[in-house]
């Protein structure tokens, strides 16, 4: 039987069943839940064949706790207002739960992007940008855009420049929208900031020596077989971190098809082979199934859904092979199937967590356009000067002298480094908040998988901010 369940309403029942470990006033829990503004706009678009072809958007503003609001905007023929709303209701708890002090918000565009020329993607883009200013839906203090599921860096140029063209507040301007390319001002390590998020996620999950035992295996991701599902920005940068951390990446999913290899995958040798033919169908020396739902059945210590919702459900759930399942996606385990997987065993690490990485650099960057300062570079200088001394002290100490190769090793933490240390260091405190949660109820006798462990604490964050705003005691 087909499940029932929109997607929002998914998101909203992950909520109460958090909601109920709390006890705040049902008015501070309906408002935390509820969807503040959302808003429906179509505008008509001139194809380069000379039609008029009419174009529906949508942006949702879910919580205005702390603004700015934050989100991407995603270009898939699945694009609607319910899908909207629930997604932007998961960057309200995602921000929370990482500590990011953005409301949530999501917007997107109901398009297929293969079918159109660059061209008409960006007059597309553009007008959307327009209508998101004429509606007040975008702005450095207001709503900031993102790229997500069909757009990038170039979608964010677009709309950054039709920003700035009207905005009155020309000096903070940049900080409108993140996601842009290093040139427009972005920031290092932001592009592939899910992904890495990911890894950094479960490389903190898997370090639990407890948990790991309970599922039958050892602490770390050395040697631990995965298959990713989706192989776009966030699923192919996912791959790769895992493969460079030790980890084995037996299978790849894309929409049409995939590729199963026991022995693992060199992931950037696959990229490349994507890049030259348009797929990963032909890679050489590996299995290639017809139906992408089969990969997610394949035998696997951890299954990671980087693709869209509702790819776990309750026709596939009982069949999942995975030990652990790290939603890298946005709402890839429909209600039914997260029952299943939670009563067989297999540890969910949602997404609320999970996929956080790209919002967390996205703030990075926010702050960096607003302080008009690049990251490092003011310390960076003295970093590098300390370190030389440092070194030239051990050498005049020892007698040793370090090879060139070594040198380039030892030197100040540029921007990147300090991107992604920020962004290791937010994903193991969000992560160890939410276990200690978990324990704190399981010694109770209370069941709280970690999802819901994550939804109580984001309704704690968020309810503080209502709180001290003094709308509610």
């Amino acid at each position: 039987m087909a499940e029932s369940f929109s997607f929002f309403q998914k998101v909203n029942t992950d909520f109460d069943k958090a909601a109920r470990f709390t006890e705040y006033p049902r008015g501070l829990l309906e408002q935390i839940k509820i969807c503040n503004n959302s808003c429906h706009f179509t505008f008509p678009i001139k194809r380069d064949d000379g039609t008029i072809q009419t174009i529906h958007g949508w942006r949702a503003e879910h919580s205005h706790h702390i603004l700015p609001t934050k989100g991407g905007i995603r270009y898939s023929t699945l694009v609607n207002e319910d899908e909207i709303m629930a997604l932007a209701a998961l960057m309200t708890y995602k921000c929370a739960l990482v500590d990011v002090p953005f409301g949530g918000a999501k917007g997107g565009i109901q398009l297929d992007r293969r079918e159109y020329s660059e061209s008409e993607l960006e007059r597309i883009t553009r007008r959307y940008t327009y209508e998101l200013i004429q509606k007040n839906y975008i702005g450095p203090g207001i709503d900031v855009p993102a790229p997500d599921f069909g757009t990038g860096e170039t979608e964010m140029a677009w709309i950054l420049d039709t920003y700035i063209t009207m905005a009155p507040d020309k000096l903070n301007a940049m900080a409108c929208v993140t996601g842009k390319p290093i040139t427009q001002n972005g920031i290092h390590g932001r592009k592939e900031a899910t992904g890495r998020g990911v890894v950094f996620g479960l490389q903190e999950a898997c370090s639990v020596v407890e948990d790991m035992k309970q599922l039958g295996l050892p602490p770390g991701l050395h040697g631990k077989k995965v298959v990713v599902q989706g192989f776009g920005n966030v699923g192919s940068h996912a791959a790769q971190f895992l493969m460079e951390a030790d980890a084995r990446v037996t299978g790849i999913i894309e929409r049409n098809g995939g590729i199963y290899d026991p022995r693992g995958f060199d992931i950037e040798k696959v990229a490349m082979h994507r890049k030259e033919t348009g797929s990963i169908r032909g890679y050489p020396c590996t299995q290639f199934f017809e139906n992408p739902n089969d990969g997610l059945e394949l035998e696997c210590d951890i299954l990671v859904p980087a693709a869209l919702e509702n790819q776990l459900t309750a026709e596939n759930a009982p069949r999942i092979k995975a030990a652990i399942v790290a939603e890298a996606a946005n709402g890839p385990t429909t209600p039914d199937a997260d029952k299943i997987l939670q009563e067989r065993g297999i540890m969910i690490i949602p997404d609320t967590f999970l996929n956080a990485g790209g919002v967390t650099v996205s703030y990075f960057e926010w702050l960096r356009n607003l302080s008009h300062v690049r990251f490092g570079r003011l310390g960076k200088r003295f970093e590098d000067q300390a370190q030389h001394a440092m070194r030239r002290a051990v050498e005049k100490a020892t007698g040793y002298q370090f090879s060139d190769n070594e040198l380039e090793i030892i030197h100040g933490a540029d921007e990147e480094d300090l991107v992604n240390s920020g962004l290791q260091d937010t994903m193991i405190n969000a992560y160890q908040e939410i276990r200690e949660t978990r324990m704190q109820y399981k010694n109770k006798n209370n069941d709280v998988d970690c999802r819901t462990a994550a939804f109580i604490n984001a309704i704690h964050k968020i309810a503080k901010s209502y709180m001290q705003l003094g709308i509610f005691p």
